[in-house]
């Protein structure tokens, strides 16, 4: 047993991550500690009552998460990267899958450019103009694909968090589209 702020706990040796879930929704351990995504998908996908069980507030580490690709392809980099960013941008600026056709008359310089109506912001990435639009149209902004499936409309009901826009009080912006 240890004791440390004036809190005594005894240390459980657990050898895997199903040994882990196990032991934690079994009664074995009072806590369960990891990323809040692997917390939310074992609630989600192990616990015997998901509803039973909460996700402690706040943020008690960096374990940034996204997209990785190999090294030696920069295009689809520059693409994979320009992807996200296009989803950020078009959450910022109110774009969504359900808007899409009507934001693309929008008069906006910087919406005109984004889903291709104006510029080449394609050509740099070897893609057409219409490329940021699809991806809007068929996968929605960032907001919605977080909602979808990681967020409250998922079974990790995630709250976003740092994961929000930073207009909204998180860390997530794109670069500028110019």
């Amino acid at each position: 047993m240890f004791r440390t702020h004036g809190m005594s706990y005894t240390p459980v040796v657990i050898e895997s991550k199903k040994e882990l879930n196990t032991a934690f929704f079994g009664g074995r351990c009072d806590v369960h500690v990891q990323s809040t995504s692997g917390l939310s998908s074992a609630r989600a996908t192990v616990a015997p009552n998901p509803d039973d069980y909460i996700i402690l507030p706040g943020v008690y580490g960096k374990d940034p998460m996204g997209p990785v690709v190999r090294q030696d392809d920069p295009q689809w980099r520059d693409i994979v990267a320009w992807t996200v960013y296009v989803m950020i941008e078009a959450e910022e600026s109110g774009v969504s899958s359900q808007n899409v056709d009507k934001m693309r008359q929008s008069k906006d310089p910087n919406i005109a450019r984004l889903l291709g109506k104006k510029g080449n912001l394609g050509e740099p990435l070897g893609l057409d103009n219409d490329w940021a639009y699809r991806i809007i149209k068929q996968v929605g902004n960032y907001g919605e694909i977080f909602s979808r499936n990681v967020g409250m409309d998922s079974p990790l009901k995630l709250e976003r968090g740092i994961n929000a826009l930073w207009t909204q009080g998180g860390l997530i912006y794109s670069p500028p589209f110019k």
